[in-house]
C-alpha cells in the first residue's frame, strides 16, 4: 500500500484519529471535547468545545517560536511601482494595533465587518485584525458594483466597513469611496463607521459623521490581544455565485479551518515553514482567503500579495519576474492567467530573462485545466504542473495530486485523486453509484472534512436545500464527471447555471434577472460558452415584447451597460442576440444545457420533453451567424 492510499484510507475510516493528530500542529487555549460532533447531521462540527484564535496561529505563534524576523508578507505592486517586505514581528504589530482601532469603534467578538479592498497588505491586516478580536469578516471583491456590495451589506449587517480610497486597474484609477457611498445609500442596513485607507494616488472625501481614516485611527490605538473563540465560532463569511437575489454566504469556522489549511500546505502543496508561496489571486475570492492569507501564514511561510496582472504590468514576463526575484517555491493561480501569458508570449521568450531555479511546482485551479494549457506550461517550465479541484464552499482541495504525500503521474484533464478527508463518489440522478468511467453527479459522502463550509450565514434551510437535499447522505458539488479505473477524477463541468469566468463563479441566472428588467424585453436566457482565454463567457438571448419597435443594436449595448452596472465588468457580458423563440420543455423550462452544447459545437441528445424541436434549428442558425462554435 502506497503512502497516499494509507493516508487516504485512514482519513475516511478513522477521521477523528486523523484530524485529531493534525490538530496537534496548531495552538489551542483549550483542547476540544470531541474531534467530530455528528449529533446533528448534516450540521457536523469539528473540534467542538475547543478554544483557540486563528490570528494567534497565523501570526503570534511564529513570533513566539523565534521566527519574528522572517518575512511574512511580500507586497509587490507593479501598478504603483511599490515593493515592501513585512516581517512576522511587523505583521503582529500592525494587526494588533489595527485590531485595537477596530475595538475603539466598538467591534467585539461576534460582530461582522465588511472588507472592500484592493490587493494591498492592509487587506490582510484587516482580515487578521477581525480574527484577532473574534469578529466575523466578509471580504467583498473590490471589482464588484455598488448594487452587489449593497446586497452583501444588507445580508452581513456589518458594524464597520473597511475600504481603501481606490485602486489601479490596468491604466485606469478607480475611486472606491463613491462606490461604497452608493452601496450604503442603496442598502437598508447602515454600517456605523467606514474606515478608509488613503492611498497616495487617490484621496477619498470623508463623511465626517461616519468616515474615519485608517492612518489616523491607528495613531491612538492600543494593541489588542487575541480573543479566544470556540473552534466552532465563525471566522468569516464569503458570498458565492454572484447572485443578485438572496446571496449564499459560505460560513467558515475557526478551528477546523486552521487545522485543515495548515495540514494542506505541507501535504498538498509540499511547502514548509520559511518557504515562499505565491497564490496569484485576489483576497476577494476563496483562493485569496485560503492561500494568500490564512494557509501560508498558518504554516509559517512567506506569502506574496501581488497588485498586478499576468500580462500588461508591464509585460508577459511579470510572473517570471516575481518568481525569480523572491525565490518562489510554489505558485498557485488560475489557468486563465497562463492562457493570457501563452497568447502574448507563445514561445516563452520572456522566461529566458529570469532565473527560476527556486520554482518547484505550479498549481492551477479555479476552472478546468484544458490539456492544451497544461502541456504548454509543462513544456515551458519543466516542473510538475498540477491541476487541482475545489470550490468556494470547500475552502481547500477536494481532488489533488498531493505533492507532500505521494506524487502521481499526471493525466491531462484530471486533477488526479480525492484529497484525504474527501470521500468522492459518482452517482446517478437517483443517488445510485455508477461504475468506473461512467459520467454522473460528483458528490462527497458526509461528513465533509474540517475547513469546509459549516453552514450558510443566516440561512440553514438553504444550506440543506442547496447542498444536502438532492442526494441524501452526500454533499452535492453541482459538478458532473466520472472516476476512471485508476481512481482519477474527471470534472466535466457545472450541472447548474453557474459559469466560470477566469476562475470566478458567476450566476447566469443573475444576469438574466438584470436583462429581464429592460423595458423592451419579454424573455431572455444566458448561457456559458467555451472561451480559450477565460474558460467561459456569457452569451445572451432575448425576445422583444410584442409590438415593440426598437433598435436592436442599441438594446444590446444597453444590456452590456446594465449587467456591468449591476454585477460589474467582471461578468464580461458583451454578446447577445435577438431571437423569436427560446427552446423549452413542455413544462416551460428553458433548455440552457442544450443551447450551451450547440454554441460549443458539442453533441447533444434531443430532450424528450422538448416543446418544439424546430426551435433548436433556429437557435443553431442564430449561433452560426454569430460565429459559434468558435
Amino acid at each position: 500500500m502506497g503512502r497516499y492510499e494509507e493516508t487516504y484510507r485512514e482519513s475516511i475510516e478513522n477521521p477523528e484519529l486523523f484530524w485529531g493528530r493534525a490538530a496537534e500542529n496548531i495552538d489551542w487555549t483549550k483542547k476540544w471535547d470531541k474531534v467530530l460532533d455528528g449529533s446533528n447531521p448534516p450540521f457536523y462540527r469539528w473540534f467542538s468545545g475547543g478554544t483557540m484564535n486563528t490570528c494567534h496561529n497565523a501570526v503570534d505563534r511564529h513570533v513566539d517560536c523565534g521566527r519574528g524576523n522572517q518575512t511574512a508578507i511580500i507586497y509587490d505592486s507593479p501598478v504603483t511601482n511599490t515593493k515592501r517586505k513585512i516581517s512576522y514581528n511587523e505583521l503582529k504589530q500592525e494587526v494588533s494595533v489595527f485590531a485595537g482601532a477596530l475595538r475603539d469603534q466598538g467591534v467585539t467578538k461576534g460582530d461582522t465587518v465588511i472588507i472592500y479592498m484592493p490587493m494591498i497588505p492592509e487587506a490582510a491586516v484587516a482580515m487578521l485584525a477581525c480574527a484577532r478580536l473574534g469578529a466575523v469578516h466578509s471580504v467583498v471583491f473590490g471589482g464588484f458594483a455598488p448594487h452587489e456590495l449593497a446586497i452583501r451589506i444588507d445580508h452581513a449587517r456589518p458594524k464597520v466597513l473597511i475600504t481603501a480610497s481606490g485602486a489601479i486597474e490596468g491604466k485606469k484609477t478607480i475611486a472606491y469611496k463613491p462606490l461604497v457611498d452608493d452601496a450604503i445609500s442603496q442598502s437598508d442596513h447602515k454600517p456605523e463607521k467606514v474606515i478608509i485607507f488613503q492611498r497616495e494616488f487617490v484621496t477619498a472625501e470623508l463623511n465626517e459623521n461616519r468616515d474615519l481614516q485608517w492612518q489616523e485611527i491607528i495613531k491612538t490605538a492600543a494593541p489588542a490581544d487575541c480573543v479566544p473563540v470556540l473552534a466552532t465560532d465563525p471566522l468569516y463569511i464569503l458570498y458565492t455565485s454572484g447572485t443578485t437575489g438572496m446571496p449564499k454566504g459560505v460560513m467558515r469556522d475557526n478551528g477546523g479551518h486552521a487545522v485543515a489549511l495548515n495540514w494542506s500546505m505541507k501535504n498538498i502543496y509540499n511547502v514548509d515553514t520559511g518557504d515562499v508561496f505565491w497564490a496569484a489571486s485576489d483576497v476577494g475570492w476563496v483562493v485569496g482567503h485560503s492561500y494568500i492569507v490564512y494557509g501560508p501564514l498558518l504554516r509559517g511561510c512567506t506569502t506574496i500579495i501581488y497588485e498586478g496582472k499576468p500580462i500588461g504590468t508591464p509585460d508577459a514576463g511579470a510572473f517570471w519576474r516575481v518568481i525569480s526575484e523572491y525565490g518562489v517555491r510554489v505558485m498557485f493561480t488560475a489557468p486563465t492567467a497562463f492562457r493570457a501569458i501563452k497568447k502574448e508570449d507563445p514561445n516563452g521568450e520572456f522566461l529566458k530573462k529570469y532565473d527560476l531555479s527556486s520554482f518547484k511546482t505550479l498549481f492551477l485551479a479555479g476552472e478546468r485545466l484544458d490539456p492544451d494549457t497544461y502541456h504548454w506550461a509543462k513544456n515551458l517550465l519543466h516542473i510538475p504542473v498540477i491541476d487541482h479541484w475545489w470550490q468556494t464552499e470547500t475552502g481547500w482541495s477536494i481532488v489533488a495530486n498531493c505533492m507532500g504525500i505521494e506524487e502521481f503521474p499526471v493525466k491531462a484533464g484530471s486533477p488526479t485523486k480525492p484529497a484525504p478527508g474527501y470521500d468522492v463518489r459518482i452517482v446517478d440522478d437517483r443517488n445510485k453509484e455508477v461504475p468506473a468511467g461512467q459520467e454522473g453527479n460528483i458528490v462527497i459522502k458526509l461528513p465533509l472534512p474540517p475547513g469546509t463550509l459549516a453552514t450558510l450565514w443566516r440561512n440553514e434551510e438553504r444550506f440543506v436545500s442547496s447542498y444536502m437535499k438532492h442526494f441524501p447522505g452526500y454533499y452535492e458539488t453541482s459538478d458532473g464527471g466520472y472516476i476512471d479505473e485508476d481512481g482519477y477524477v474527471y470534472v466535466m463541468g457545472r450541472m447548474d447555471d453557474v459559469i466560470n469566468i477566469a476562475g470566478h463563479r458567476l450566476s447566469t441566472g443573475a444576469m438574466e434577472e438584470i436583462i429581464s428588467t429592460h423595458p423592451a424585453i419579454a424573455e431572455c436566457a444566458v448561457i456559458g460558452t467555451d472561451d480559450q482565454l477565460k474558460g467561459q463567457l456569457p452569451l445572451g438571448f432575448f425576445i422583444l415584447k410584442a409590438g415593440v419597435e426598437a433598435d436592436v443594436e442599441e438594446i444590446k449595448q444597453e444590456l452590456v451597460k446594465m449587467v456591468r452596472s449591476q454585477i460589474g465588468p467582471i461578468a464580461c457580458f458583451k454578446e447577445s442576440s435577438l431571437v423569436k423563440r427560446l427552446p423549452k420543455t413542455r413544462s416551460g423550462k428553458i433548455l440552457r444545457g442544450t443551447m450551451r452544447a450547440i454554441s460549443n459545437g458539442k453533441e447533444y441528445r434531443m430532450p424528450s420533453t422538448i416543446d418544439d424541436p424546430t426551435i433548436l434549428d433556429e437557435i443553431t442558425e442564430t449561433l452560426k451567424e454569430m460565429g459559434y462554435p468558435r
